[in-house]
């Protein structure tokens, strides 16, 4: 059992690299996240998971780590990425634009998004000072004062098209070198990742069936953002699920369209994983076709919570590996 105080804060980071091919370089940018700068284990860090699809070539690493540390645990995981992945030459069909293409700061516990946002900005700033060449957006609550979201920044800098660095405008440090592309930072509410592919490999009609249930359509699902991708000679859907705060969601089970946690006090609900699954099914149906299987890149938020309190209460750092191991 190890020391580690009573009441922690902790926050979680989803480290989105742009490396999944090659299973060493993904697992050292991990257990780069659990070092001190003296070399030795930090107590109140543990990755949780890592999810590598390499038809993507994208890793999902979820950091968990204790509001204080979690800015130092994840810089030392991006000293390491920028090292081992050149963007000048990555191929994968996922949308990216840097080597590290995401960091995305959540509250878990005893912290809000606005601290999680100053320790992203506090992180940028650090980015752009230690790694030549680095140069970052920011979004959500580190993106003050507009606090504009993801999907808005990611339109605003051509991330679903784009691989030209040459155009991009930072909001810090110069612009984009080639091998470093352009990293996003920021702090929400917990995203999680969702996917779920059809049975078909008709593209259009992945989008049609994306489109449907986005929740900036008509009847769309609250809070679900959508893309459609070939994969392993099919179409996935890829996913991010937000939380939102909405005072007339009442009903939460685990068989209703919501779920629901909380947070220093405040209500959050996002799209339950199973009611989103059962609608890309419906809807896939209703054209004739099935569906293969759904993934949870990770964590929902209470699993998140629950999994980070438990790795650091008993100081484990590389808790995915009792999870069952790197490829989900």
């Amino acid at each position: 059992m190890s020391s580690c105080r009573v009441g922690l804060r902790l926050a979680a980071c989803l480290l989105n690299i742009s490396e999944a091919r090659k299973k060493y370089i993904v697992e050292n940018i991990a257990k780069a996240a659990l070092l001190e700068r003296n070399g030795q284990r930090h107590p109140e860090v543990s990755v949780l998971n890592i999810f590598s699809d390499p038809e993507y070539n994208r890793s999902v690493i979820t950091i968990a780590a204790s509001v204080e540390e979690i800015g130092n645990s994840i810089l030392a995981a991006c000293l390491e990425a920028f090292q081992s992945i050149d963007m000048e030459v990555q191929e994968g069909i996922h949308p990216c634009l840097g080597a590290v293409d995401l960091i995305p700061i959540y509250p878990l516990s005893g912290v809000g998004v606005e601290e999680c946002g100053a320790v992203a900005r506090s992180l940028a700033e650090n980015l752009v000072l230690s790694i030549p060449g680095c140069s970052v957006f920011l979004f959500g609550e580190a993106d003050l004062p507009e606090k504009r979201p993801l999907v808005q920044r990611r339109k605003q800098l051509g991330w679903f098209t784009r691989r030209d660095f040459s155009a991009l405008k930072p909001d810090l440090g110069a612009a984009p070198a080639r091998r470093c592309g352009l990293t996003g930072i920021g702090t929400s509410p917990y995203v999680m990742n969702c996917n779920v592919t059809i049975d078909s490999q008709d593209l259009a009609l992945g989008k049609e069936i994306a489109s449907a249930i986005r929740g900036s359509n008509v009847n769309g699902l609250k809070g679900v953002q959508t893309m459609a991708f070939p994969h392993e000679g099919k179409i996935e859907r890829a996913r991010n699920v937000e939380s939102f705060e909405d005072q007339e969601v009442t009903e939460t089970s685990e068989g209703s369209q919501y779920m629901a946690y909380s947070v220093l006090g405040d209500h959050f609900y996002y799209v339950s994983p199973h009611y989103i699954e059962a609608q890309v099914k419906k809807l896939a149906s209703d054209r004739g076709i099935g569906t293969i299987g759904r993934a949870l890149i990770g964590f929902t938020p209470q699993e998140c919570k629950s999994c980070a309190e438990y790795a650091i209460k008993e100081s484990i750092g590389e808790f995915w590996k009792i999870r069952g191991g790197v490829l989900m």
